[in-house]
């Protein structure tokens, strides 16, 4: 895969700074990280962004995740391995990140109203549309995933 733009960071770096100021916003919210994380990772799997899958695997597992836990988030809705809140910030995740068909559905909605407070709704919906945002820098620009160095047989 071919860099479309080498840096767009660097391009533009007035947007960045402002994108980065929001990231500084919305971790400092009273947002658990490892619930932004989750659905900063989920919304880059469907988005297809492995930059950003990579990225948030690595965040997550640096804070102590467990790899079934990223293993099953694709499958969340069957596994009980996520909390209330959890559940809801993911369905959340996925009716914005997927607006164009689901409208962002009143069941969702529900599910978000019963977990989250009216602050913490609005920062989770900034947050999800941050990672949206950065997918689309990343995979419209196809920036590469870091690559790490291939285990060796024992």
């Amino acid at each position: 895969m071919t860099p479309r733009v080498k840096s767009p960071f660097k391009v533009a770096p007035d947007a960045v700074k402002a994108m980065m100021a929001l990231e500084t916003t919305l971790h400092s919210s009273g947002l658990e990280h490892g619930l932004l994380e989750v659905v900063k990772l989920r919304a880059s799997q469907i988005n297809g962004c492995a930059f950003c899958i990579h990225m948030h695997v690595t965040d997550l597992r640096s804070h102590g995740e467990t790899e079934m836990r990223l293993y099953m988030l694709s499958a969340w809705r069957e596994s009980s391995l996520y909390t209330d809140r959890e559940q809801a910030a993911l369905a959340w995740t996925e009716a914005l990140t997927r607006i164009s068909e689901t409208g962002a559905p009143d069941a969702d909605y529900e599910l978000l109203e019963a977990q989250f407070t009216e602050v913490e709704q609005v920062n989770l919906t900034f947050a999800i549309g941050a990672i949206n945002v950065w997918n689309r820098l990343q995979v419209g620009f196809r920036a590469p995933h870091p690559v790490e160095a291939p285990r060796t047989a024992a």
